[in-house]
């Protein structure tokens, strides 16, 4: 059984088409990585299989639950943290996790919940409208977690993290994987889905452009990556005739050599070393997601980087 499974998914706004025929499967287990700028479609996605929104065409099941049919199957085994969420200032946080759970029926010790995410108790006591982005973005985290649910939606959610709120949640991702729950992560922060996830899928202009791993993206986009090896002189060994080489360029003492797969980069360094160069020092240069996106989508490297999720419809709050 699929965690996720759409078939021709399509939502239109009169003339305006901001999901197009989307075909897409997400394996239960999975941390599914969702990327594309602003109007590609991604929050559209998330709100169908929510039944936030209905579709114009096609049909989307979670978890086995068909979206529009089994809604409340669907929202009982899914966690959701919404981009733009609102929760009620002058209730504590500690209140706002214990109603999550309430409505769950979830089990958990909310203190337990709290740890995870790495908000303090202290904190946890005060209302949420003195809360900073970063410690509203980790309580949203524990009432996302609330109810152990199989299938976890994140949309944005290193939102108003600091850099050790981001690691925290990197970790917890790869937790509910390695207990068998699906993650289906949104993000324009490419260097963070890299991290977490075991495939991605690239949407633009309300369409799936492609879906693989990382390695098969580069391989599929002729994006590879570079071993940059410093060197005393100019080595008297070729390495253009091994597979996998790209090409090789050599300038001020360094080479440059181009590579498409980690066993051609390791038969470079073992080349280098039988011919006895005189290796100073070396290191990689791997191709990013930013250069992958330019390359699936043709856009510039600086629009790359203001990737962000789509207007869509967003629920507000925290729901289940």
């Amino acid at each position: 059984m699929a965690g996720i499974e759409t078939s021709g998914l399509t939502k239109r706004y009169g003339d305006t088409t901001a999901l197009s025929d989307l075909d897409l499967t997400v394996a239960e287990g999975e941390v599914f990585g969702f990327l594309g700028p602003n109007g590609a479609g991604k929050t559209t996605t998330i709100d169908l299989l929510l039944d936030f929104i209905r579709p114009t065409a096609g049909s989307a099941t979670v978890l086995g639950h068909d979206t529009q049919t089994e809604t409340d199957a669907v929202r009982d085994r899914v966690g959701v943290l919404p981009d733009g969420f609102d929760l009620w200032s002058r209730s504590s946080g500690y209140r706002h996790l214990e109603f999550a759970l309430e409505s769950v029926g979830g089990s958990e010790d909310p203190d337990a919940l709290l740890d995870r995410v790495g908000l303090e108790r202290e904190d946890a006591d005060r209302p949420v409208g003195d809360y900073s982005k970063g410690m509203y973005q980790r309580l949203a985290m524990a009432m996302t977690l609330a109810g152990d649910p199989d299938l976890i939606i994140m949309d944005e959610p290193s939102s108003g993290l600091d850099p050790h709120g981001i690691r925290r949640m990197q970790h917890l991702v790869r937790e509910e994987a390695d207990k068998g729950k699906t993650v289906f992560f949104s993000s324009h922060i490419l260097g963070q889905v890299a991290s977490v996830c075991d495939r991605v899928g690239i949407m633009n202009d309300g369409e799936l452009v492609t879906v693989d791993t990382l390695e098969g993206l580069r391989e599929t986009a002729g994006v590879g990556s570079s071993l940059v090896v410093s060197l005393r002189g100019r080595p008297n060994v070729d390495v253009t005739a091994i597979d996998g080489v790209t090409d090789v360029e050599f300038e001020d003492g360094r080479m440059r050599v181009g590579y498409a797969t980690p066993e051609s980069k390791a038969a470079v360094v073992h080349r280098l070393v039988e011919s006895d160069a005189k290796v100073l020092d070396f290191e990689t240069e791997e191709a990013t997601l930013g250069d992958l996106f330019s390359a699936f989508t043709e856009t510039e490297d600086d629009a790359v980087t203001k990737v962000a999720t789509d207007g869509g419809v967003a629920p507000t709050g925290v729901r289940r």
